[in-house]
C-alpha cells in the first residue's frame, strides 16, 4: 500500500538494532544506510521499505503493522522483538474483533511507537 514510511528515532543506534532483530523473523533486513541524519532503509519481502533517521525531537508515537505470511512468524517476531528490547504490548494470538483469522502481536519499540505483526491467513 505505501512505497516507504521515514519516522525519526531519538536514538539511531539503538532503533536501528531493534527493528533489525525484531523485524528479522518477516524477512526484513538491512537497505541503503547514511549518516545518521540521513538513516537507513529497511526492506522486506514487498517493495515498501520502513526509513529511520536521528532526531533531535522525539515524535508521537505510530502505529506500524507489518504483514507476516504465518502465524509461527508473528511468534517469532515478538520474541525477537522482546529480546532486542521492545516491551509487550499485546502476545501473539488472534483478534476477532477485527476478523476471525487477524492473527497479531504488539510491541513498544525504543521511541514508544506500537509495532505489530499481523497474519490475516487461517491457522494452516
Amino acid at each position: 500500500m505505501f512505497d516507504h514510511v521515514k519516522f525519526g528515532a531519538s536514538d539511531y543506534a539503538a532503533s536501528k538494532a531493534f527493528f533489525l532483530a525484531a523485524l528479522a523473523p518477516l524477512g526484513v533486513t538491512a537497505g541503503a544506510e547514511g549518516v545518521p541524519a540521513y538513516g537507513i532503509e529497511l526492506a522486506g519481502r514487498a517493495d515498501a521499505s520502513l526509513c529511520l533517521f536521528q532526531a533531535d525531537e522525539k515524535p508521537a508515537p505510530l502505529h506500524i503493522a507489518f504483514t507476516a505470511a504465518t502465524r509461527a512468524e508473528v511468534d517469532a517476531f515478538h520474541r525477537a522483538a522482546l529480546q532486542a528490547g521492545g516491551r509487550d504490548n499485546g502476545p501473539p494470538g488472534l483478534r476477532p474483533r477485527y476478523h476471525a483469522n487477524y492473527y497479531a502481536a504488539f510491541v513498544i519499540g525504543p521511541d514508544g511507537h506500537n509495532i505489530e505483526a499481523v497474519c490475516h491467513r487461517p491457522e494452516a
